[in-house]
């Protein structure tokens, strides 16, 4: 894979196809994951279509140098790990690449990266779609709960987990409404025990504030730029109604949730999941919205191809 280092850390990213682009639907992984679970969801899109996924700062390949000092303010780690800092990861990201415009595919940690991308880049970010991310309610004693499991969590990750005969058996079956296949829980398992430890915990405090909680929806309101958001009908993790209020702050919203899609039986791992049925999601929404899609993938009509407001689509209506 290719790398190219941001803000002195190296970041290893995928883009395809493998040539200069002006423009690019980006992915963005979400906590103590890493780029690898958005590979099923971009083979459904046309292969014309330019995708970048990358490792986030100290995730996946993505990892600090050694000698990196370790960060011992709270400034210091919020400039690092906070999402807003990620979204200033993934701008210097796309400069660096000549992609001058794109679409942010962010999931669950990923989507508040990719919100936070569109309001501090709005000439780069031409529209975000949120998966199996929603939030803006702070309910204190889940927060500090979720935050106290998350602490211990991420303390116990020996390497040698990854070789306990079945260990991806339990992986592939974490946040799914239904297994997946061995190879998933087994890529979940690398990636968690090798996040860096900085990232792993400070990642996860940072977006969890009660500041940045209330923040969020702010930043929705505000976006000028189209924004979605699909929610796993079974997502245990994110459930739907958290993902509808977020979605309910940006004018697409209207009063019947026109920039929200559930997907039946899909938990929190929506693109390993239902690859198909989100890329179709996707294809609709750029389909839509987005000039440089539709010239690339070559539709002379788009407005018969793809209607997303009629009964044939069906792709962003709740029954």
């Amino acid at each position: 894979m290719a790398t190219i280092t941001i803000r002195g850390v190296s970041h290893t990213y995928q883009l395809t196809p493998d040539r200069p682009t002006r423009w690019a639907v980006v992915f963005v992984h979400g906590w103590l994951l890493s780029r690898h679970y958005w590979q099923p969801l971009i083979d459904q899109l046309p292969p014309q279509i330019p995708c970048l996924s990358y490792d986030l700062r100290g995730f996946g390949d993505s990892q600090p140098p050694v000698d990196q000092p370790p960060c011992t303010t709270h400034r210091e780690r919020y400039q690092n790990y906070a999402p807003a800092a990620y979204a200033e990861d993934l701008d210097a990201l796309l400069a660096n690449l000549g992609i001058e415009t794109a679409w942010v595919v962010g999931h669950s940690l990923g989507g508040a990266i990719a919100l936070w991308s569109a309001h501090k880049f709005p000439e780069r970010v031409r529209g975000v779609i949120c998966l199996n991310s929603g939030g803006g309610i702070y309910l204190k004693e889940e927060f500090e709960r979720f935050r106290a499991v998350g602490r211990r969590l991420v303390q116990f990750r020996p390497r040698w987990l990854r070789s306990i005969p079945g260990i991806d058996w339990v992986f592939s079956r974490d946040s799914v409404a239904a297994p997946v296949d061995r190879r998933w829980g087994q890529q979940r398992v690398t990636d968690f025990v090798t996040a860096h430890p900085e990232a792993a915990l400070w990642t996860l405090l940072e977006s969890t504030t009660e500041s940045e909680v209330h923040r969020l929806p702010q930043v929705v309101a505000q976006l000028t730029q189209p924004t979605y958001f699909i929610a796993g009908a079974a997502d245990s993790v994110m459930e739907p109604r958290y993902v509808r209020h977020l979605a309910s702050f940006h004018p697409l919203f209207d009063t019947c949730g026109d920039n929200l899609l559930e997907i039946p039986d899909c938990g929190h791992m929506g693109m390993v999941e239902k690859p198909q049925r989100i890329a179709e999601a996707i294809g609709a929404i750029l389909q839509r919205h987005e000039p440089e899609y539709r010239e690339q993938k070559g539709d002379r009509d788009w407005n018969q191809d793809c209607d997303l407001d009629s009964d044939r689509s069906g792709l962003l209506t709740n029954s």
